[in-house]
């Protein structure tokens, strides 16, 4: 019995002793970038339960298969290496960090991907490369630093908006702005900043910025889609391209508290050219207008503008270790406006953290919580006042010779068109408020080393409410006078959105790597908002003055004088399903598929679901065996073909839509639709890029060829018309095409320990043309101001760039003074023919120069504000006018009627010296601030060019026509700024 018992435990433990015959002892130390000991890092035989973790001195000890080639190491912050283990008994294994491993990384779509297995044309800028200032939001830090995107300031309003086009104009509706996708949550893309709903004397002001939420201090790094290939796994909204923001996130550690704090001033960029007093007298002489001399001297423009005061401070603590690290960030801005009462104020903070589960950190959660508040304080400067102007405008016009304010201190008003600017900005104010919740939790489970499943929970909030008020004692505007009036407005957005991912990444042989993905995404929007708004009761004095502003109490005013209205946009939803692969061949052949499947209730029953493809290859000749890598260190051809779309257009668009007005009839909005689909863009690329003298000189081009076709437009019903119709989109016949090339050059010219100089540029050339246009061509252009009412100068037809400029002729002043107008012609593009973008860093010792230029050629530009404030008109009417009309070579009648025409085009070439920045890096201060460094930062230190307005960088976004948003008309914007800002950072 003894001896069945000792033969029965032999069989069982023989595996065990077999296993233990077959092992071999391994030893080693794992060390960071500064060769300090990293303690806790997983160390493992891959496909093996075998393995161990490094002790407090990054040590490690253990026993491996005896036939082990490979142990795997790996830590939270730190990229996963595989070292060899062939006929050796002890190894030595320095970790990259995150920024290292970020460099052979990219950002893609629900995902990353090697760098080398990129096959389409994708940008990715890191804080390195970003601009260097005071920005409100992050769209700023990539302005002229990447090929093929320009990036347009639309206002100088702190928090104002930015246009971004990428690859050109195709937008016949909507705003045509990329997608933006923040930490994997695509965004809505508007704002709930509420619209202007004041006085039609007033006009509407610019948007907010859509991405103001978003501290920049927080963001990692910016990565551009921009060809279809790259962008078509995000399907019906990628058109217009997608900009991936990637936040920060923790590294292991101690915990580190990392503080930056600025502060500056902002002046007056420049100033367009009108009579000051004594010019305005003479040509009150010379024009023979008589009692419009006033006695003063009064610069109106000065009276508004200021020095701008701006502060900003951001604090980040981060830290944690193997299992769970974090970021706990906070931010606050307070930016004045270069107009007085007028400014941005922001409080922000994001908590990112990175956990993982189980013995085998196989499970894990990764959150992100972006949270702001920013208010803004506004000024009535809008894009479509009528006669009255707006406050730049009222500015420019005020007769330089009349005193702003009586003997006695008070404001000097008189009835009539003619609007004391200061009178308009003290009597009115504007504030709103937007509070932003952008969070996300996103639980993966790793089955094995390549196989990973993730999902995606997020909500976007954003709620915001804007309270305006003009003072009864402004008497130019009908119904203010004796009356005043005030509105209080609500808005509020939500965006849901649920994702499911699995990636299989893996090599399956010694030449072949697939990286796979499958995805599912649910996405669902929500809009909504009110408004109340009344004016004063005049038979009881209006609202009376009690020391508050009208909109604390509202209810004051009379009964019939209000007006209450709310409104709920339908709800629309997104499904999708998509898929990709990138399969690697020997790290030579690169092949990558995507196919996204969209079904989104915007569209009618009929075309509901959309199908985007894409295919693209690349060829990596520096792999090759006969590649000269003595003299060149990368050539890599890449060629790609794709097709997104777009539904940038209204909730409900393709179904009837109503309003109700006060007894409740119904009015209709638009028409049913049951055909409407998506529109459709087609890309082609083709690129290379070229690395020298081991990549100190990298060299990228690309061409690419992109087709906008399905045009959404609101057209008008034709006959039989409907009768329950008012608009009724529809998918256009024809196409745009912007074709071009992009050249991105970087160089290292010095590095060495204690010299570094760099330089890049970039060029982008670009052609654009509408063709196969069915029907006839679609005016828009809006040109406002007096006498101006109902003006276009732009229009979309076959044969011509998307907005050309179609104007009447002007062949200059006839004997009598009056403009010899032609027949309307073809006037030139507003869209830009070449866009450039510069750049210069350098280094010595401990100081450094960063610079940063960006340059637009071949668009033109419509002053507006010239045509409709400095025409010689307005000197007859007691208002000034710009020194170009009073210098003309022909005395000009001032009975000349006001009219749009190529006199007021312009060319808007320019070239801006965004940022320059010098800093001194001080480090280690007083034992504890670690990595000192102080800075000063100089922005739009000045522009060259010869347009004659304040700024050749301007892209007023207003609708002309059919729902047609402008392009290149410069209306009384408010002006750009001048910025100086000085600061230090340094961690603890």
């Amino acid at each position: 019995m003894l001896q069945l018992l000792a033969f029965t435990l032999l069989v069982l433990l023989f595996p065990l002793l077999s296993q233990a015959q077959a092992l071999r002892p391994v030893t080693g130390k794992v060390v960071d970038s500064k060769a300090v000991g990293l303690p806790g890092v997983t160390v493992v035989v891959p496909g093996t339960t075998v393995g161990a973790s490094t002790g407090s001195d990054g040590t490690f000890q253990l026993q491996v298969p005896a036939n082990a080639t490979t142990l795997s190491f790996s830590f939270i912050g730190y990229a996963t290496q595989k070292v060899s283990i062939t006929d050796k008994s002890s190894v030595q294994v320095t970790m990259q960090d995150d920024a290292q491993a970020l460099s052979d990384v990219v950002v893609v779509g629900y995902g990353t991907a090697r760098k080398q297995d990129v096959t389409g044309a994708v940008a990715v800028l890191g804080e390195k490369e970003f601009n260097r200032g005071t920005f409100t939001s992050p769209d700023q830090l990539i302005q002229g630093r990447t090929s093929g995107v320009q990036v347009t300031n639309s206002s100088g309003q702190p928090g104002g908006a930015a246009s971004i086009k990428i690859r050109g104009n195709s937008a016949v509706t909507g705003t045509g702005q990329p997608l933006y996708v923040v930490d994997g949550v695509p965004l809505d893309g508007r704002s709930a900043r509420p619209g202007l709903v004041a006085s039609t004397d007033v006009g509407a002001g610019a948007d907010s910025n859509p991405l103001n939420f978003l501290n920049p201090d927080d963001v990692e790094s910016v990565t551009v889609l921009k060809d279809a290939s790259a962008t078509a796994i995000y399907g019906s909204r990628a058109a217009y391209g997608v900009v991936l923001i990637t936040t920060k996130k923790g590294k292991t550690g101690a915990p580190v508290l990392a503080v930056g704090a600025s502060g500056g001033f902002s002046t007056l960029l420049r100033r367009p050219k009108y009579l000051d007093a004594s010019q305005y007298r003479q040509a009150l002489t010379y024009y023979g207008v008589a009692n419009g001399d006033k006695g003063g001297d009064t610069d109106a423009l000065k009276a508004l503008l200021r020095t701008g005061r701006v502060q900003n401070y951001n604090a980040a603590m981060s830290g944690g270790n193997e299992t769970g690290r974090y970021r706990l960030s906070l931010g606050y801005l307070d930016q004045n406006g270069i107009v007085r009462k007028t400014g941005f104020q922001k409080f922000s903070a994001n908590l990112a953290t990175n956990l993982q589960f189980l013995e085998s950190k196989k499970l894990g959660l990764d959150v992100n919580i972006a949270t702001s508040q920013f208010r803004e304080q506004l000024a009535p400067i809008t894009t479509d006042a009528g006669s009255r102007s707006s406050l730049i405008g009222q500015a420019l016009q005020w007769n330089p010779t009349q005193n702003l304010r009586n003997t006695d201190g008070s404001l000097f008003i008189q009835a009539g068109d003619v609007i004391n600017p200061l009178a308009a900005q003290e009597l009115y104010n504007d504030n709103s408020r937007v509070t932003t919740i952008l969070a996300s939790a996103a639980p993966y489970y790793k089955f094995t080393d390549w196989l990973q499943y993730r999902a995606l929970v997020s909500v976007n909030y954003n709620t915001g409410e804007r309270r305006t008020s003009v003072d009864q004692r402004l008497i130019n505007y009908p119904g203010i006078e004796g009356q005043g009036y005030a509105s209080i407005s609500h808005n509020e957005l939500l965006t849901q959105q649920i994702a499911h991912t699995l990636n299989f990444n893996k090599q399956l042989t010694s030449n072949f790597n697939l990286n796979a993905l499958l995805g599912y995404e649910y996405t669902k929007f929500a809009n909504s908002g009110s408004n109340v708004n009344a004016y004063g009761n005049r038979d009881s004095g209006g609202f009376g003055s009690f020391g508050l502003d009208y909109t604390n109490y509202i209810q004051y005013s009379g009964t019939g004088n209000r007006g209450i209205s709310s409104f709920v946009d339908p709800s629309s939803a997104l499904q999708s399903v998509f898929g990709r692969a990138i399969l690697n061949y020997k790290d030579r052949y690169v092949f990558t598929g995507t196919l996204r499947r969209d079904e989104s209730t915007k569209f009618g029953p009929n075309n509901r679901v959309g199908y985007f493809p894409s295919f693209a290859a690349a060829w990596d000749l520096s792999q090759e065996a006969f590649f000269p890598a003595e003299r060149l260190s990368q050539l890599k051809f890449r060629a790609g073909y794709g097709r997104t779309g777009n539904q940038e257009f209204p909730a409900g668009s393709a179904q009837y839509r109503y309003t109700l007005d006060n007894n409740g009839a119904q009015s209709p909005l638009n028409d049913r639709n049951d055909d409407l689909k998506w529109q459709s863009d087609a890309q082609y690329n083709a690129g290379f890029d070229i690395g020298a003298f081991d990549n100190r000189l990298t060299f990228s081009a690309d061409y690419f060829y992109k087709t906008t076709t399905d045009l959404l437009f609101p057209t008008t019903p034709g006959e039989p018309r409907p009768a329950n119709a008012a608009i009724r989109w529809e998918n256009l016949d024809g196409k745009i095409v912007n074709k071009g090339v992009e050249l991105s050059l970087t160089t290292a010219i010095v590095r060495n320990e204690k010299v570094d100089v760099g330089f890049n540029a970039n060029a982008t050339f670009i052609r654009n043309e509408v063709s196969d246009l069915v029907g006839a061509a679609i005016p828009t252009g809006a040109i406002n101001g007096q006498g101006l009412s109902g003006a276009l100068g732009e229009s979309i037809r076959n044969g011509y760039p998307i907005n050309a400029f179609f104007l009447p002729q002007y062949n200059g002043l006839t004997d009598q003074g009056l403009s010899n107008i032609g027949a309307i012609v073809y006037a030139g593009s507003p869209n830009p023919r070449t866009l450039l973008g510069m750049g210069l860093n350098a280094r010595y010792a401990k100081f450094s120069v960063v610079a940063n230029m960006t340059g637009v050629f071949g668009q033109m530009i419509y002053n507006n504000t010239l045509n409709a404030i400095g025409a010689v008109g307005g000197i007859g009417a007691g208002k000034n006018i710009a020194l170009s009309t009073f210098e003309s070579p022909i005395k000009e009648s001032t009975g000349n009627p006001t009219a749009a025409s190529t006199r007021y085009l312009e060319k808007g070439n320019y070239l801006k010296l965004s940022n320059l920045t010098f800093s001194y890096s001080l480090g280690d201060v007083a034992g504890f601030a670690k990595g000192a460094r102080i800075y000063a930062t100089g922005q739009n230190l000045f522009v060259i060019t010869k347009y004659t307005g304040f700024d050749p960088e301007i892209n007023t976004i207003k609708q002309g026509a059919n729902q047609v948003p402008s392009v290149g008309i410069d209306y009384l914007a408010y002006p750009s700024a001048r910025t100086f800002t000085f600061g230090v950072n340094f961690s603890l």
